[in-house]
């Protein structure tokens, strides 16, 4: 296991911004986009060989040339309040067949990118992922926030649109992030070192579908950026919002009348912070998705 580097840079009060895949990959798009904007520079990776298998092979004049691994790769780039270093993952590291990644694996590549945010003295990490709620997927996406230290609550809290996950009615101040978007958040704190992870929106009845989620990206771009202080063009992000709602709104209509009654709720639900409104029981979540699933695996058109 080691991280190969690109090249050396000097980092002014640097922060780091780290994300893999997840549901919707809504913290993905937000973190890649935010990448992008900045016109990140590369600056090193994670070799693969004791994370993952190959996903590909190349070939070229008929020989097998190499093969292909998922990329985990560190870039970098200056702003006018901080520098930022982005760590993205194409995969993440997973053992026994699990999705997400668990194990001594993750763990380890966990504590290779704090190794990256040490190198360069890094003073907070920022983690993004998906929130899975009862919402409608016209509704805007709120942001959950998980800090993990006490001393960033008030800070947390202060961002629009933000609440701590911690807050949620019917989570007894309870919550969990699952994968590595979570885990580098407790590596993180073992290390002495602040984290926060944001995580977007979406609709209880998009998650086990091969959609992306980019209304929960944009929510979390809109309070990325305003954690960093620096500020971007969204108009690529509103579009891939706006496009994606116009899809599911096709989607939803062709649906039987009976599944739509049931997510028609989800437009009125609220939670106990925002105000009155119907709560979407835990029995509710789980008959919309049966429904949902037995409606797909009809084969309905769409």
């Amino acid at each position: 296991m080691s991280i190969r580097y690109i090249r050396k840079v000097e980092l002014s009060d640097p922060v780091m911004v780290a994300c893999w895949p997840g549901i919707g990959n809504i913290g993905l798009i937000a973190v890649d986009m935010l990448r992008r904007s900045l016109r990140a520079e590369e600056l090193a990776y994670i070799e693969p060989w004791d994370f993952y298998y190959p996903n590909r092979v190349i070939i070229r004049n008929g020989e097998l040339k190499e093969m292909g691994f998922p990329g985990s790769e560190f870039f970098f780039a200056h702003t006018p309040t901080c520098d930022i270093i982005f760590f993205t993952g194409d995969e993440q590291p997973a053992e026994g067949g699990k999705v997400y990644a668990e194990g001594g694996k993750a763990y380890a590549m966990a504590n290779m990118v704090l190794d990256v945010a040490e190198k360069y003295r890094c003073r907070r990490i920022y983690t993004s992922g998906a929130a899975v709620a009862p919402i409608h997927h016209t509704s805007r996406s709120r942001v959950w926030a998980v800090p993990n230290m006490v001393g960033l609550l008030g800070e947390v809290k202060s961002y629009d649109n933000t609440v701590l996950m911690s807050e949620i009615e019917g989570r007894g101040g309870q919550g969990n992030i699952t994968g590595l978007n979570g885990l580098l958040l407790g590596v993180a704190r073992r290390r002495g070192v602040e984290a926060v992870c944001f995580m977007g929106e979406i609709p209880v009845y998009l998650q086990g579908f091969p959609f992306a989620y980019p209304k929960g990206s944009r929510s979390v771009l809109e309070v990325l950026t305003a954690a960093l202080g620096i500020s971007i063009n969204m108009d690529e992000i509103n579009h891939l919002a706006e496009e994606n709602e116009k899809e599911l709104t096709s989607l939803y209509e062709r649906l039987p009348a009976e599944i739509r009654m049931q997510l028609d709720r989800l437009r009125q639900a609220t939670v106990a912070t925002q105000g009155s409104g119907e709560v979407i029981t835990e029995e509710d979540k789980k008959k919309i998705l049966e429904d949902i699933d037995k409606f797909f695996k009809r084969g309905s058109d769409g």
